[in-house]
């Protein structure tokens, strides 16, 4: 059992097997944020919002922590990033068999740490998901398998801010090059903006989803 809490937004068309979209937040936020964008996307979706399980305060949870000290400044527990991701990947897998989701539509859409996550689940996990969608993230090579299986199908769309303060433009800008080297089909843009999701990216997205419906 995964553990994971988590809010529904019913297909609003339907069909045997739905399609399945799950958000993962980002570090501090709740399975409430990313839930705004449920009403605005293709109605045929199941929707789910997961909440990550290690609670910060006041409504605040992550998917890891994120230590700092002066050695090494700001770090990332893998450890307890692995641990989440192996959560998040048994927790799709009661998803799809509670709700009879269609085996080769599973979409997996991360913000900032939960984009993080999407990308290693997508390679420590090969085909668990059809579609990634990694808003303000990026590939931590410190969290990845020994080697990423070839035969991994995935598509990845992956945009960010060019002015984020928190996670530098540089490192996002290093997903395009790692996947196509695997010969990963993806999608790269950038957005005038921060932290967040631009309404044109959200539109660029969306579009991209509905293309794989």
């Amino acid at each position: 059992m995964s553990d994971l809490q988590y809010i529904v937004r019913q297909p609003k068309t339907i069909a045997k097997n739905p399609p399945l979209l799950i958000l993962l937040h980002g570090y501090g936020s709740n399975e409430q944020d990313l839930f705004s964008f449920a009403e605005e996307l293709p109605d045929e979706f199941l929707i789910i919002s997961a909440q990550a399980p290690n609670a910060l305060g006041a409504g605040s949870y992550a998917w890891y922590a994120i230590n700092f000290d002066d050695v090494n400044g700001k770090f990332s527990d893998l450890k307890q990033a692995k641990e989440s991701i192996d959560k998040i990947a048994i927790f799709i897998d009661e998803i799809k068999a509670k709700y009879n989701t269609a085996s080769d539509k599973t979409f997996l859409l991360g913000f900032s740490q939960g984009a993080i996550l999407s990308y290693s689940l997508s390679f420590f996990y090969p085909n668990k998901v059809q579609h990634v969608i990694a808003l303000s993230g990026y590939i931590n090579t410190e969290l990845l398998p020994a080697s990423i299986p070839k035969e991994i199908k995935t598509d990845y769309y992956c945009s960010h801010g060019s002015v984020d303060q928190v996670l530098p433009i540089e490192w996002a800008r290093k997903s395009k090059p790692f996947l196509d080297n695997l010969d990963f089909k993806n999608a790269y843009s950038e957005y005038p903006v921060g932290h967040g999701v631009a309404p044109q990216n959200f539109y660029s997205f969306k579009t991209w989803i509905e293309e794989r419906l």
